[in-house]
């Protein structure tokens, strides 16, 4: 049986709001040399395709600029840096017996070759992503989760949220024992980080809101403080002793006022701004207490690694949220938008 010559996909030709998201008719890429093609059976959302998708990243001359993840994006692009699928064929130079493999695909454009590479380019932001029915990816990016108890969709899930958030714990060096603080925390990554904290054996301190606070109490965080009164005293309150790592996707305010917060040698891991990315500091709380402040984008090929055993394990449980057809992809950035959910969104191509 031959491949198809098209397929159903979602792409953006321009940056916009959730009506520039277009369901087209395009054709299916092919493997190039190091290759595979995954046929997709679940994409799941992020923060970073609304992001991408409105230009939201800026730039370092021009905060404002309307940017992708690293810069100007080359449209027409497919968002969707989040795949679970099978591989249907290779490309040169690849071995066979990869197919029919089910994969989970490593978003991340590398810097380098080697284990500690810095991420500066994102599936579905720098490269086609998986809005489709089908994706390449270079063969060293696919990881065999064909035993995973996990589902496809569960599979999805994990890459950006679960990879950002491990690559958050790994920088900031989380032991069992500590007591780490998660801002944001019944976000995609937020959940991420409680369950992958509360696993390392971190005794985890969480910032939600509302109707979500029993979800993140679910997810494995020992105590919630609610976003909606004064934070800081909450989290005085419930970690007299303050906080060895803070893993922070808020930032904003959060950072000025919590930074006093850390205990000696303490460190505060920013991997996002939903809070606004202006944020001023006492660097006495710094320097007198050998704190760090440490910026962490998404993971290593390392991490990722350890993200993949964990997925293998199910030692990890992604919670989804909400499942959607491909072609309702706008519908679905509009549900993520509104933040009302508690776990992933996933496209089923």
């Amino acid at each position: 049986m031959g491949m198809p010559e098209t397929m159903r996909a979602v792409r953006i030709t321009m940056h916009g709001g959730p009506e520039v998201l277009e369901p087209v008719e395009a054709a299916v890429p092919a493997a190039g040399e190091g290759e595979v093609l995954v046929r997709v059976a679940s994409v799941a959302l992020n923060n970073t395709d609304l992001w991408t998708r409105g230009g939201a990243y800026g730039r370092p001359d021009d905060p404002e600029a309307l940017s992708g993840w690293r810069g100007p994006i080359d449209f027409p692009r497919i968002q969707g840096a989040d795949v679970a699928g099978r591989i249907v064929a290779v490309g040169a130079g690849v071995a066979d017996d990869l197919v029919g493999r089910r994969v989970v695909v490593d978003p991340a454009i590398y810097d380098a070759d080697g284990p500690d590479a810095n991420p500066v380019g994102l599936m579905g932001s720098e490269r086609d992503g998986g809005y489709a029915e089908y994706v390449t990816a270079p063969a060293r990016r696919v990881h065999d989760v064909t035993d995973s108890p996990l589902t496809d969709d569960q599979i999805a899930a994990l890459p950006t949220a679960y990879g950002t958030a491990l690559g958050m714990i790994e920088r900031g060096r989380v032991r069992a024992g500590e007591t780490v603080l998660v801002s944001g925390a019944s976000g995609g990554v937020g959940i991420a980080l409680v369950q992958l904290a509360r696993a390392r054996g971190a005794t985890v301190l969480a910032i939600s809101s509302g109707s979500k606070i029993r979800a993140v109490r679910e997810a494995g965080a020992h105590a919630v403080v609610d976003r909606a009164g004064d934070v800081v005293d909450q989290l005085r309150a419930a970690a007299p002793g303050g906080v060895d790592v803070a893993l922070d996707v808020v930032a904003g305010d959060l950072v000025s006022e919590g930074v006093a917060l850390l205990r000696e040698g303490g460190r505060w891991v920013i991997a996002g701004a939903l809070g606004g990315y202006r944020t001023t500091l006492d660097v006495r709380r710094l320097y007198l207490h050998n704190a760090q402040v440490i910026g962490s984008a998404m993971h290593t090929p390392a991490h990722f690694d350890l993200l993949v055993g964990l997925a293998r394990r199910a030692e990890v449980q992604p919670v989804i949220a909400a499942t959607f057809a491909l072609e309702q992809a706008a519908r679905a950035q509009e549900e993520l938008a509104r933040r009302n959910h508690v776990g992933k969104l996933v496209l089923h191509p």
